[in-house]
């Protein structure tokens, strides 16, 4: 995977591809946000000389499978095999992959305009997927007895109208690290809510170490949406419309501006919030990244830390919550292909049956949660300790702004928090000009 600072434009490619094609990456979910599916812990997957050629079709049906370059080590070799051992055991289809370094988002929007596109492929769901013919309902897929063994958060997310379009294929969620050792010799405990966090923040900066590193454009593009959550917000409602209360939001990015102002955040780290390298390397005592960087922090620093999802922040409303996001990768059947009934058994099989493949999926390559609960249960590396905070916390706290979210709507949003953090801006107006905005976007994919 590439950086979060190309991957946040990658992840909201949803309202800019072509032809209205929406496409998000691996991060949070919703409206072309995706959470990580691979990260800069992992290895680089090799260029896209070296990959290798899909095996030559029989006679029968030929499904094409899109895949970006995940980065962790691994897993372009698996999903070859998995394609294989399906081909193997079906008679008459043959599986061909396509592991797509580079720009995925461009290549898959353009193919898919162009009726050129893969049988099934990976990307998060947006309404415009459903507008363009990209997607294809896979309510038969999800009988009463597998639909209970979904997260219905997991459900809700690419449902539109009442029919499920996707099949989550890992689910990311992001958690607050803190250093255990060096905040027992400071005694101060891993924080609860949003004032103890700034106050440890403040209190564990000693200059060469900062407190806390939210990213390096101090936490605008890692709260943007969980900092509203926290504060028990809403973006999109079930009407669909933009729900947020612009004075609400303004508190809540008031605080992340004077948190800010302590000169406390690590500003500048060599990598951004998405790898852990400025809290394993103690740039920081506390760091807000995702479930996937576990592993390489337990390399570099074994179980010295705590983690939680983020702190509730009260501005008053009585909603404040702990939040995190829920994100992930998707897999589609192309409304455009040839071969539906096809493509949507594959899937079934290797998203929805194949419970084995989804946790090898998941945490065999990098560190994620595979979206049948039961999966989840039965996978051993995510059952206790930090890793069962993690998933417990995604299970209760995850938020997504869901598929009437769009591109444009995260620009206008960042846009505005950057001038209340960076510029001083009023924020109640910043706040309302972005809801007039987010607003007008919406009615315009509606109309």
């Amino acid at each position: 995977m590439t950086t979060r600072t190309s991957r946040r434009a990658f992840l909201r490619m949803a309202a800019i591809g072509s032809a209205g094609v929406a496409l998000a990456a691996c991060g949070r979910g919703g409206g072309g946000e995706a959470a990580p599916a691979a990260e800069a812990t992992a290895a680089p997957a090799e260029a896209a000389a070296d990959t290798p050629a899909a095996a030559p079709a029989g006679e029968g049906v030929v499904l094409t499978q899109w895949y970006h370059e995940y980065g962790e080590a691994g897993t372009q070799e698996a999903v070859y095999r998995i394609a294989q051992e399906y081909s193997d055991m079906t008679d008459g289809v043959t599986i061909e992959v396509t592991w797509s370094p580079g720009d995925y988002a461009t290549k898959l929007n353009s193919a898919l305009a162009a009726g050129t596109g893969p049988d099934v492929y990976e990307s998060s769901f947006n309404l415009s997927l459903v507008q363009a013919g990209h997607v294809v309902p896979l309510d038969d897929l999800f009988t009463p007895e597998v639909r209970a063994d979904f997260d219905e958060k997991a459900l809700s997310l690419n449902t539109i109208d009442g029919h499920i379009y996707g099949v989550y294929m890992i689910i990311d969620t992001g958690l607050l690290y803190s250093r255990k050792s060096i905040l027992d010799e400071a005694g101060i405990a891993h924080p609860t809510t949003w004032e103890e966090l700034v106050d440890a923040t403040v209190a564990l900066n000693t200059g060469r170490q900062k407190g806390l590193f939210l990213g390096n454009d101090g936490g605008i593009a890692a709260l943007d949406d969980i900092g509203p959550y926290a504060a028990g917000l809403t973006f999109v409602d079930d009407t669909p419309s933009i729900s947020f209360d612009p004075a609400e939001m303004a508190a809540v990015f008031e605080k992340v501006r004077d948190l800010n102002n302590t000169d406390a955040l690590l500003i500048g780290s060599p990598t951004d919030w998405w790898d852990p390298s400025a809290f394993t390397q103690g740039l920081a005592a506390m760091q807000w990244t995702g479930l996937w960087a576990m592993p390489g922090i337990r390399q570099q620093i074994e179980e010295d830390f705590y983690v939680s999802q983020l702190p509730p922040i009260d501005i008053g409303n009585g909603k404040s919550t702990y939040s995190t996001f829920w994100g992930g990768w998707v897999q589609f059947v192309n409304g455009g292909g040839s071969h539906l009934e096809d493509s949507m058994a594959y899937v079934n099989w290797q998203w929805i049956e194949n419970t084995d493949w989804q946790n090898e999926w998941a945490s065999a390559y990098g560190f994620h949660v595979p979206a049948r609960k039961s999966a989840a249960e039965a996978n051993a590396k995510l059952s206790e300790g930090n890793p069962k905070i993690a998933v417990d916390g995604l299970y209760e706290y995850g938020r997504a702004n869901g598929p009437y979210w769009t591109g444009a709507m995260w620009t206008a949003l960042d846009d505005g928090i950057s001038n209340i953090v960076k510029n001083n801006a009023d924020a109640v107006p910043e706040m309302e000009k972005v809801k007039a905005t987010c607003q007008e976007e919406l009615s315009a994919l509606l109309a």
